[in-house]
This record gives structure tokens, sequence and C-alpha cells, in this order.
């Protein structure tokens, strides 16, 4: 379990393919790594990955074909950057928003806008069984950074970022056309469970 707030970003070391689909992926954690141990969870661009090799501040996970085709793991390589957060302790603060790591899809960057405020307004073009699960004013995660969305339409919603977002996570790296990891609240989901067995048939 996560808060959606970003620790770090992190250097990816080395991608590996092994059996199948599925490939190796090292990451240098830097001060990330501190205090963790293998078969801990950390959340890679708001994707829930265990740790199974611990070298110094790498640290080495297994990706399975599953979380290849749902999310953008599949697109990093040797120097690229990812979001990193260490899974909660009980007794903390949730600054965020409750983030599991189990991505529903993903997205792409339709547009950038700054806005009059300083911030920065992303719209992402997403399913329409992505924004279904979605509520204005809702929290949604991106690459693992928890946000309030700001509107939505059928097939894309939007967010405004501040420029410490923008600094602190891969966001700010983010431009037209990228793909972005999206996870949308919890507690939608099983609303929209619920709802749906009362629907008129």
């Amino acid at each position: 379990m996560f808060t959606g707030i970003v620790e770090d970003i992190a250097t990816v070391t080395s991608t590996n393919h092994l059996r199948g689909n599925t490939y190796a992926l090292a990451i240098d954690l830097k001060e990330t790594s501190r205090g963790l141990r293998i078969g801990d969870s950390i959340a890679v661009n708001g994707v829930c990955l265990t740790m199974v090799e611990k070298k110094r501040t790498t640290g080495s996970f297994q990706v399975i074909k599953e979380t290849l085709q749902r999310t953008n793991l599949g697109q990093l390589g040797k120097g690229s950057k990812v979001n990193v957060e260490r899974s909660i302790m009980l007794n903390q603060r949730i600054s965020g928003h409750i983030v599991t790591g189990h991505v529903d899809g993903t997205g792409k960057v339709r547009r950038l806008q700054l806005q009059n405020d300083g911030s920065t307004k992303m719209e992402i073009i997403t399913s329409t069984k992505i924004t279904e699960m979605m509520v204005e004013k809702g929290a949604v995660a991106l690459d693992g950074v928890s946000l309030t969305i700001v509107d939505i339409s059928k097939s894309c919603f939007s967010v405004c970022l501040i420029p410490h977002t923008l600094r602190a996570t891969t966001l700010g790296l983010r431009s037209k056309s990228d793909t972005v990891n999206i996870e949308t609240d919890l507690v939608g989901k099983y609303v929209l469970k619920l709802a749906s067995k009362y629907k008129p048939h």
C-alpha cells in the first residue's frame, strides 16, 4: 500500500529479458534504498513491484507479462527516470490517498498548458473503462503520483500540476504523446462494481 507521494526520482540501470515476455529491471534507488530488504514492495511509476535482489543502492525486480501489458514499464531502458515510493507503515501520515500499486491501464498526454496560477494543466487521453471510475475532484495516481482530477470527459481527463510536483517527480519530464500509468481511486472501483448490479437490464 502506498500514498502517491513520490519519495525520489530513480534511474534504471539495466533491463534484461528473461523467459517469455518477463524481464528483470534494475534501478538505482539512491536514498530510497535505505532500510529496504529482499521481498519488500516498492512502487515504480506507480506499479507495485517486489525487490528480489539488492546490491548497495540498486534494487532488482522481475516484471511479468501482465504488468508489461497494463503499464509503461515495458518502455523503460537504461537511463530512464522513474518515480519511486516505499510502502507505507501503519503509523505514518498519509499525505496523498490510498494507492495500491495495481495499475488500471495507461493513457497518453494530449496537452500541457501553463495556467495563470503557475500550475500546469495536463490532459490525458485514455479508455472509457478508466474514466467511468473517476469523479471530478476525485483522486487519481499518474505514474504513482497522487493527484486531483480537474475535469473528465468520455475518453479524457485532466489534472493540474504545481511546480513542486513537476520538480519532484517524472511528470515534469513528460511531453505530448508520452504514456503514463493510471490507477483510479479504490473506492470508486467498488462503488462502480456494486452499482452495476442494480442497473436495469
